[in-house]
C-alpha cells in the first residue's frame, strides 16, 4: 500500500457522517482533528461522494491520505439489504477518493480492501464499536465502553484488553444488551416512555412522533442546540421554546394548556426512562462480566452514559478527557488510529 502522510478515519452513518484526521506523534495519543456533518443518506444517496469530499477538505488538503472506513449507513431504509448498503457506501468512498488507499474495518478487528469487504458485508457492517473499544481498552483493560450517539448506544465489555462482546451483528447485540437503540437526539419520545406525569396524575403519550428525546435534553439544558443534528419533529427551530411546544404535543396539548412545570415533568420522566434503558443494558452486560467495575463513557450523549454508569455503581472514565473533542466521534478516531498504527505513518 502507498504510504500516506495522514490517515482519515471515517464513520459513515445513515444520518450523520464523521471524519477524523489522525497523525501519529511520539506521544501516547496521536493528533486528532475531527469534523462531522448531518446527512441522511436515504434522502440523497447520490450526494455521498460529495459529502465525503467536503468533510475531507475541512480537515486539510487530503490527496494521497489513506482512508480507514467503518459504517452504519447500511441499515438505512435506502437499501433493501445490508449487502446492498455496504456496496453503496463503498461506491461513494471510492468515487470520492479514487486515487487514495482505502481500507475497511471488520468486526473481528481486521482491515480489508473494498473488494473483500463487498464479499463479507456482514463483517464490515456496523463494525465501528469494535474500533472504539479496541483503542479505549488501552485506558482501562477491564471496563465497559458506553458510547451514546444521536441514535443508539453501544455497551461493549472489555476484558484483559480485548473486546469481549457476545454479539457481532446488530440483531445479536440487541439480544445481549450490548446495543440499546436509544440516543441523545433522534429517539422518538414514545419509544422511551409510555406515560408521563401531568397535573398530579399520569397521562399516556401519543404515538405520533411529536417530539424526540433531544427535545427533553434541550428543555433541561443538557444538550446544546448545535448538537441537535437532526430535523425537529415539527421542522421548527431548535430552541428551548420550540422543544417545550413539541413536548406539550406528546400529551396532545400545547403551550397554552401546559405551563413550564408540566413540560418539566414530561422532560424529566423521559430522560429518567432513557437512562433506565441504558442501565438495563449495562445490567445485562454485567451479568456476563460481573468483575467489570469501570465504565469508559463517550459520544454526544456522554452525559447520559455517565449518569447510567453511576446508577450501575461503575467508576466513570471520560474518553473526552484523553481524546478531546474527537471523543464525540470516537469510532472515526479509533479506526483511523488503528490504521495509522498498522501503516506506521508518522510525520
Amino acid at each position: 500500500m502507498t504510504r500516506a502522510r495522514s490517515v482519515l478515519g471515517w464513520d459513515i452513518g445513515g444520518v450523520n457522517t464523521k471524519a477524523v484526521r489522525v497523525r501519529l506523534t511520539n506521544g501516547a495519543t496521536p493528533e486528532l482533528e475531527s469534523a462531522a456533518v448531518p446527512y441522511e443518506i436515504q434522502h440523497d444517496l447520490a450526494a455521498l461522494a460529495d459529502t465525503l469530499r467536503l468533510l475531507a477538505q475541512r480537515l486539510g488538503p487530503a490527496e494521497g491520505w489513506a482512508h480507514a472506513v467503518t459504517m452504519t449507513a447500511e441499515l438505512s431504509q435506502a437499501f433493501r439489504t445490508k449487502r446492498e448498503g455496504v456496496g453503496a457506501v463503498l461506491d461513494g468512498v471510492l468515487a470520492a477518493f479514487p486515487s487514495d488507499p482505502v481500507r475497511v474495518f471488520t468486526v473481528d478487528g481486521r482491515f480489508v480492501d473494498p473488494d473483500e469487504a463487498r464479499v463479507i458485508p456482514l463483517a464490515v457492517a456496523a463494525s465501528n464499536w469494535v474500533a472504539t473499544a479496541a483503542v479505549a481498552a488501552r485506558l482501562a483493560p477491564d471496563a465497559i465502553l458506553i458510547d451514546i450517539g444521536t441514535t443508539s448506544t453501544d455497551i461493549v465489555p472489555i476484558v484483559a484488553g480485548r473486546v469481549a462482546a457476545r454479539g457481532r451483528t446488530d440483531p445479536a447485540r440487541l439480544s445481549t444488551g450490548e446495543l440499546v437503540y436509544t440516543g441523545a437526539v433522534r429517539t422518538p419520545l414514545e419509544a422511551i416512555v409510555r406515560e408521563v406525569p401531568l397535573w398530579g396524575g399520569r397521562a399516556t403519550v401519543a404515538a405520533e412522533a411529536f417530539a424526540t428525546i433531544g427535545d427533553a435534553h434541550i428543555w433541561l439544558g443538557s444538550l446544546a442546540a448545535e448538537d441537535y443534528t437532526a430535523p425537529t419533529s415539527d421542522r421548527r427551530p431548535v430552541t428551548r421554546e420550540g422543544a417545550g411546544e413539541r413536548l406539550a404535543r406528546v400529551v396532545c396539548g400545547d403551550r397554552d394548556m401546559l405551563d413550564d412545570v408540566a413540560i418539566d415533568g414530561i422532560a424529566r420522566a423521559a430522560v429518567a426512562a432513557q437512562t433506565e434503558q441504558v442501565v438495563n443494558g449495562l445490567r445485562r452486560v454485567r451479568e456476563a462480566h460481573p468483575q467489570l467495575s469501570t465504565a469508559i463513557v463517550t459520544g454526544l450523549g456522554e452525559f447520559i452514559a455517565a449518569e447510567a454508569a453511576g446508577r450501575a455503581d461503575l467508576d466513570v472514565v471520560s474518553l473526552a478527557s484523553h481524546w478531546g473533542s474527537a471523543a464525540r466521534v470516537a469510532p472515526a478516531a479509533a479506526v483511523g488510529w488503528l490504521l495509522a498504527e498498522e501503516l506506521g505513518n508518522t510525520e
